[in-house]
């Protein structure tokens, strides 16, 4: 399925930790349901076809089982795998309150070094410090109400993609929030 949207490159993703946080709390969005997540999804779905690796799209809560208000795929090519990214990237977003870029920045991509800080490798097995997973906060929120994640780009652009997606539509909402003042 051919894309109609032009293929936009990604911004270099930062290592600089506080540029990190900064982004993360860059767009935090007015409010934060269903309709958002699906907004969201779409805007990186879209976004996404036009590269030619697959992807898998996820946005969720972070409650515990997670509620699910978006998964998708872009093309074939994805596999199970992609899942399990999903999963541990998502929990490592929860766990920690932060991007999974952040923490992959943080421990320099060393697994074993992260593994100390879970509680050795059986532990580290649920969790991910590849980048992708994203929080999403509310205006006003502290902790995260939500995770996004993609997986299947390079790590480095799993994450900007989400964070550029999600300032996008940050932008959108605050702009038909202002036009219905």
């Amino acid at each position: 399925m051919a894309s109609t949207t032009t293929f936009k490159p990604l911004a270099e993703a930062p290592r600089d930790m506080d540029q990190i946080i900064a982004q993360e709390r860059a767009s935090p969005l007015p409010s934060f349901n269903a309709r958002v997540a699906h907004r969201l999804g779409t805007a990186l779905h879209t976004r996404l076809l036009t590269f030619p690796a697959p992807a898998c799209i996820h946005i969720s809560t972070c409650t515990t089982p997670p509620h699910v208000l978006y998964h998708a795929t872009t093309h074939d090519g994805t596999a199970l795998d992609n899942d399990f990214w999903i999963a541990r990237k998502r929990a490592s977003v929860i766990r920690f309150g932060a991007s999974t870029w952040r923490l992959h920045v943080k421990y320099n991509g060393d697994e074993a070094a992260f593994a100390g800080k879970v509680g050795g490798e059986g532990k580290a097995g649920e969790y991910a410090i590849h980048g992708g997973g994203v929080p999403v906060f509310v205006r006003g929120c502290e902790w995260p109400v939500a995770v996004c994640v993609v997986s299947g780009l390079k790590q480095w652009d799993d994450h900007m993609v989400v964070v550029e997606e999600l300032a996008g539509v940050c932008r959108a909402l605050e702009e038909e929030r202002e036009a219905m003042k």
